[in-house]
């Protein structure tokens, strides 16, 4: 008798075949869906329930494989983790990965379905489950604020409001118990941020705090820009929350209409999503996460404690994905959508691994950070004023150890809107790292730097083809890319470390071993530099960048070459050069002068560059340099456009400059192109036209020359010297000040202002500061104004 099975019956025999002998199948897909369960054989239509299981199954799966995790969101208790046993072989790659065209979500938070009661107006309150950790809160996919003072202004400079008055005597004593409070400030400086959790009340009134370690440079925090969260009392808009954790109650300001019986409430309860756990010596190997939405991390800012090398950053080894000690893993086509601290953080030991294709938006810390062990850094200081006497220094070259990440990649991410929380962070960040790759970034809307390196340990970067723009916003003295190289041979006096430099000068590139290039990117930084080379950033070659507003500035260092770029609108920034740089400046188009400092030593070589105009050129030869430089319009392609290229008769061409693309800039893949935004093109001004009388956009505030008797008469001023305020729209950033439409503007940082060019020259001077003071003439009387460039 011959016996007949259904085709599907052959179908289901096969697959369980191809799952139990893998060996035998060549790639293989499992499955996890909402509708799982953990003893299914992972199917398709029979799949698991956890991402944890997913893990533990391919463990026995000796050839690639997909995790493919179906739609819907997953909320996890703990992260999931790939440690030593879950390391793979080349060949045998694991990615877990959204099913194609559906949405994943990994969520880190717990969904609460609290029962609301009417308690004053607006105000409703909840009881809720004791021991959950209420650090964020989101209704409906927005996170909501804790209640603060000020209230959040998304037009205000920092942190969406603040106010000088937050430790007043009078605020404090309006505050019944503010235990539990968080105070947000500035550094003194605006070198980054400082943070506290309120621990009482002391007996004369003032508050009790933790805290203050998130930077490395204490100065204590800015007078003005802070603000305070979690206070019941300032529980006074729509939107904001508050938790009073003895009464296990939450308040909430509910919006007019806002029904919140319906609403989604989830609370973030963990730091990580996903972490990758090998050493040095047993990585975890070839595994990565690609197409998920990551979100409802825990804010990370009170654990952001360790000082990074001789700077003023410190810094939380965390992120939303923790790659630490691992070989060829990745995170792909992923989005981080408003998580609480870092994106993606590498920890010491990581090889060819690889952050792509994602978007970060909106996030509370750094985008991708890379940070090696301070173990493996020879004779290494941690304050910006330690250093080592020179016959006790460790004097072989390169690190200690491989403990280090290294030949990784950051290529084609969207990144904006980050540091949302915490204020000393960057879109990418390196530290004690070594053969980074950047690569066609979008980095915008920052607080502080697209770009940081830190330290020249040990160098080997190469950063290209990125957009970085928007940048500073709430920080000061800083760029769009930034570095400092405050490496072993660093000393706090400058005079003793020109000195030692220049009697062993093998000790310069100890640390800086490898050249970081950086190369065909456009920066623009409307609060600094474009390109900032700070403290001793060494072994640097710069070229083909397009620089679209701060210009370029090298700060001491050395063998750096800058070569074949261009700055709009303003231009080369040399401070405080060492004897014997070995810094080469050469065939850039320039369309300001120079901007010294204290230089001397004006380096290797400072020629063929081509100036806006004769007077910048003379004014450069004055020191020995630009002898063989030349002077004239550059003939861009294009300018309005933001082409840069030059044209057939340009004279750039004769000294040397050779066009480059200006098409390649940013995202590559289409659809981050479609959401990325571009950096904005700027109008030039100024080029060869020291006196021109026509209107200028100035801090959002249009502004002309003071024009004759005429002007003079009207404004009652004694000379026909000065820049009037022409239109000062509301909500531009000079209209924050006292200074009104009408007024006329004679100095800036305590320098004479003759015409809007010389105002544009030395705001581009000092708006690193990000304020300056200012005097104006009204009512034929002078005032003075200390106004802030953000």
């Amino acid at each position: 008798m011959r016996c007949t099975y259904p085709a599907e019956s052959f179908k289901s025999i096969f697959k369980l075949l191809l799952f139990l002998l893998p060996g035998m199948a060549g790639a293989m897909d499992i499955y996890v869906a909402k509708n799982g369960n953990d003893r299914n054989p992972a199917t398709k239509e029979k799949p698991l329930a956890t991402l944890e299981a997913a893990r533990n199954k391919i463990r026995n799966i000796h050839d690639p494989v997909t995790v493919f995790v179906r739609e819907g969101t997953y909320y996890l208790a703990r992260p999931v983790v790939f440690a030593a046993q879950d390391s793979r072989k080349d060949g045998e790659e694991a990615v877990f990965k959204a099913f194609p065209g559906e949405k994943v979500v990994v969520s880190g938070a717990v969904e609460i379905k609290p029962k609301w009661q009417n308690y004053q107006g607006n105000i409703k309150r909840a009881a809720v489950t004791p021991n959950l950790l209420m650090d964020q809160l989101f209704v409906n996919g927005e996170k909501l604020r804790m209640a603060r003072y000020p209230n959040f202004d998304p037009a205000a400079s920092h942190f969406g409001g603040y106010a000088a008055d937050v430790l007043s005597p009078e605020k404090i004593g309006s505050w019944k118990s503010p235990k539990g409070a968080f105070i947000h400030a500035m550094h003194k400086h605006e070198w980054g941020d400082y943070h506290y959790l309120v621990t009482g009340k002391n007996t004369d009134g003032t508050l009790q705090w933790v805290g203050g370690y998130q930077n490395n440079r204490q100065m204590g925090m800015h007078d003005k820009y802070r603000f305070i969260e979690n206070v019941f009392e300032e529980l006074d808009a729509p939107g904001e929350w508050f938790y009073n954790k003895t009464e296990k109650m939450l308040y909430l300001y509910a919006s007019d209409g806002q029904d919140l019986s319906a609403a989604k409430i989830v609370l973030p309860q963990i730091r990580h999503l996903f972490e990758f756990r090998g050493t040095m010596n047993g990585p975890v190997r070839n595994i990565g996460l690609e197409g998920f939405e990551f979100a409802h991390t825990l804010r990370t800012f009170m654990e952001t404690k360790e000082p990074l090398l001789r700077s003023d950053w410190a810094i939380y080894r965390g992120g939303t994905v923790v790659f630490d000690g691992t070989e060829n893993c990745f995170v792909r086509k992923c989005y981080f959508n408003t998580v609480g601290g870092n994106g993606v953080f590498f920890n010491n030991y990581n090889r060819k691994s690889e952050v792509s294709g994602c978007e970060m938006e909106n996030i509370g810390a750094s985008g991708v950070c890379f940070v090696g062990d301070p173990s493996a850094v020879r004779s290494p200081s941690f304050e910006y004023h330690e250093s080592v006497p020179y016959d006790q220094l460790d004097k072989n070259p390169g690190p200690k150890s491989k403990n280090y990440p290294a030949e990784c990649k950051v290529y084609d991410n969207l990144m904006h809107g980050l540091g949302q929380v915490e204020k000393q962070i960057a879109g990418v960040q390196i530290s004690m790292s070594m053969d980074i790759t950047v690569s066609h970034n979008s980095i915008y809307n920052m607080p502080r730097s697209g770009i940081n390196i830190s330290e020249g340990t040990w160098g080997g970067h190469i950063i290209e083809f990125n957009d970085v723009f928007n940048t500073v916003l709430e920080t000061g003295d800083h760029g769009s890319f930034n570095s400092w190289g405050r490496d072993r041979y660093w000393h706090p006096e400058r005079e003793v470390m020109n000195q030692l430099a220049a009697a062993h000068p093998e000790i310069i590139l100890l640390d800086a071993q490898k050249q970081v290039i950086i190369r065909n990117n456009r920066f623009r930084c409307d609060h600094g530099w474009d390109i900032d080379l700070d403290d001793g950033s060494s072994n640097y070659h710069i070229y083909n960048n397009v620089c679209l507003n701060g210009g370029l500035k090298l700060r001491e260092g050395f063998q750096r070459t800058v070569e074949n770029n261009i700055m709009i609108n303003n231009s080369f920034h040399p401070h405080v050069w060492f004897a014997n740089s070995g810094d080469i400046f050469r065939k850039n188009i320039l369309t300001k002068g120079y901007f010294p400092i204290q230089v001397k030593d004006w380096g290797k070589e400072v020629d063929h560059n081509l100036f806006p105009d004769e007077a910048a050129l003379k004014k450069a030869q004055e020191n020995n340099t630009d002898l063989n430089s030349a002077a004239g319009d550059p003939m861009f392609v294009d300018p309005g456009r933001g082409n840069y290229q030059v044209k057939p008769e340009s004279p750039a061409l004769k000294i040397g400059f050779v066009n480059f693309p200006m098409d390649q800039f940013g995202v590559v893949s289409p659809d981050l192109k479609t959401k990325a935004e571009t950096a904005p093109v700027p109008v030039i001004t100024g080029m060869g036209d020291s006196n021109s009388a026509h209107e200028r956009i100035w801090l959002g505030a249009k502004v002309r020359n003071v024009s004759g008797l005429g002007d003079r008469s009207a404004y009652g001023l004694p000379d026909e010297k000065g820049v009037i305020v022409e239109d000062l729209p509301e909500g531009s950033v000079l209209a924050k000040s006292r200074i009104r439409k009408g007024d006329v503007i004679r100095s800036l940082s305590h320098r004479e202002i003759d015409n809007v060019t010389e105002l544009i020259n030395v705001f581009q001077e000092v708006n690193w500061m990000g304020n300056s003071e200012v005097t104006y003439f009204r009512n034929q009387q002078i005032e003075k104004e200390t106004v802030s460039f953000k």
